[in-house]
């Protein structure tokens, strides 16, 4: 493709993805394709000579539109959000464009640089201690991982190498194996399920405790387990505290929980993947009470801040464990710049090869600013509480668990089976799309202010479709009059 063909094609795919995104209330959500529906309708071989790009953008809608679950939709309020912007989408862009594989400072050193500064100005924006950032005058500061689930196990190395030091001190004659063999980690049974996931993947157990009447992990559970397995010998070394749980948005009782790891000298990581956007609002910020007492910070701007997919910011307070445990050094990675203050991000994450990322969170945040990232933040949580207001104006339904931030759970009065059967009467329907859960043999729906779009008017309209299909599905039921 020459230059000029390029600038055709890429001013028209913006015509395309402006127009998609601004009309995409008109699409349905979920799509209604079966499985295996694009193997019909694609050759079964590569082209051997070149197409034109008229042609790929013509099969867009006809081949890809088909099979989209359109996230951005204002309709859409499964899972959690995705974020999206237009600067996050430029960005992109020009991180595609540069190229480069930012695994060392020489590798491309705005690359490098520019992820220290904007972890910095991420961190003084949720107002983290300044232990946890690079210009906070210690070993603090800031990496972007891919996802929450990478910077979990990242973080569960750190702990892992950090104890297998400390424990070889004390009993030189033990081996490694040995030690591992007793390491036991410990996270909410409302953790993600990445964090139990982590603990695979690092070769250790990993015990999930119960939680109080509000989905919380609280200090008290978490040094009972500790001593149950002090007692066993077993090595506590790694907790998981959860800001904002998958399945109800609950917050763990950070404060009491670090209170114990710093008693009991034992790594600390808050996962607040979804909900850690929010502490960029002052008035969120006591959720995250007691951050000072953990190891790593890690959230997700690629959820809820305007950043496009992939952006997990994580803070370590010491990296020093986590470079250890990952530092393979061979001489064509090596640099004259080496040992710098800067780092080499390959030593701070699972693969080697990154991209430039850091552009996203600069263009986002110089292009909405603080204030108006804490204005769409709070937008959200308005129009969570409003729908919360029409499920309780409704003597039919309940609300599961407290409303804090963007995410509404809530049920039917009646059983499983039946909420089963209403979740599958609004998926099938395709207006909205809404995705269950299950605590303590209670299921129930999830309802996620997700699009950038939303209004006051699509949470209504999203109400007005999920009262009639409670009205459908609550006259099939045998006692209904």
């Amino acid at each position: 493709m020459d230059p000029q063909s390029f600038k055709e094609f890429s001013a028209e795919m913006t015509n395309f993805i402006t127009n998609y995104l601004e009309n995409i209330r008109d699409r349905r959500v979920l799509p209604t394709v079966e499985p295996g529906y694009l193997m019909p309708l694609l050759p079964t071989e590569a082209p051997q000579s070149p197409e034109n790009w008229e042609e790929v953008m013509a099969d867009i809608e006809r081949v890809i539109m088909p099979g989209i679950t359109h996230w951005h939709s204002p309709r859409f309020h499964a899972y959690f959000p995705t974020a999206q912007s237009y600067p996050g989408i430029v960005a992109d862009m020009l991180s595609g464009a540069i190229a480069c594989i930012g695994f060392t400072w020489i590798a491309s050193p705005a690359c490098t640089e520019l992820e220290v500064i904007m972890l910095d100005w991420l961190g003084k924006m949720l107002d983290l201690p300044p232990v946890f950032l690079s210009s906070g005058g210690g070993k603090g500061g800031g990496v972007i991982q891919g996802t929450a689930s990478e910077a979990t196990l990242v973080a569960l190395l750190g702990a892992k190498a950090k104890m297998l030091k400390k424990v070889k001190d004390q009993h030189p004659e033990w081996t490694d194996n040995e030690i591992v063999g007793k390491l036991v980690a410990y996270g909410s049974c409302q953790a993600h399920s990445s964090v139990e996931r982590a603990g695979l993947l690092g070769g250790v157990r990993f015990r999930l405790l119960d939680v109080d009447a509000k989905y919380r992990l609280r200090g008290n559970t978490l040094a009972d387990a500790i001593r149950e397995d002090k007692e066993k010998g077993l090595i506590p070394f790694y907790v998981v505290a959860t800001l904002g749980t998958t399945s109800s948005c609950a917050f763990d009782n950070l404060e009491e929980i670090g209170a114990v790891t710093t008693r009991e000298q034992i790594w600390l990581h808050v996962d607040a993947a979804y909900a850690g956007s929010a502490f960029i609002c002052p008035e969120f910020r006591y959720l995250m009470k007691g951050v000072e007492l953990a190891e790593s910070f890690n959230f997700n701007p690629h959820k809820w801040m305007l950043v496009t997919f992939d952006c997990s910011a994580m803070w370590l307070k010491d990296p020093t464990w986590v470079v250890n445990a990952f530092n393979v050094d061979p001489l064509y990675l090596k640099h004259d710049a080496q040992g710098c203050s800067l780092p080499d991000y390959r030593h701070w994450q699972i693969p080697l090869g990154r991209r430039f990322r850091a552009l996203k969170l600069w263009f986002v945040i110089r292009l909405y600013g603080v204030q108006n990232l804490q204005k769409y933040i709070r937008k959200h949580v308005a129009q969570a509480h409003e729908f919360e207001a029409l499920v309780l104006s409704d003597p039919r339904f309940e609300i599961v668990s407290e409303v804090i931030v963007g995410l509404v759970c809530f049920r039917l009065k009646a059983s499983n089976d039946v909420n089963e059967a209403f979740l599958k009467r609004i998926n099938g329907a395709g207006y909205i799309h809404l995705v269950p859960s299950k605590i303590k043999d209670t299921y129930f729906l999830r309802l996620a202010v997700c699009s950038r779009l939303s209004e006051s008017i699509d949470i209504q309209n999203s109400w007005k479709e999920i009262k009639l299909r409670a009205d459908e599905v609550l006259a099939e039921q045998p006692n209904s009059k």
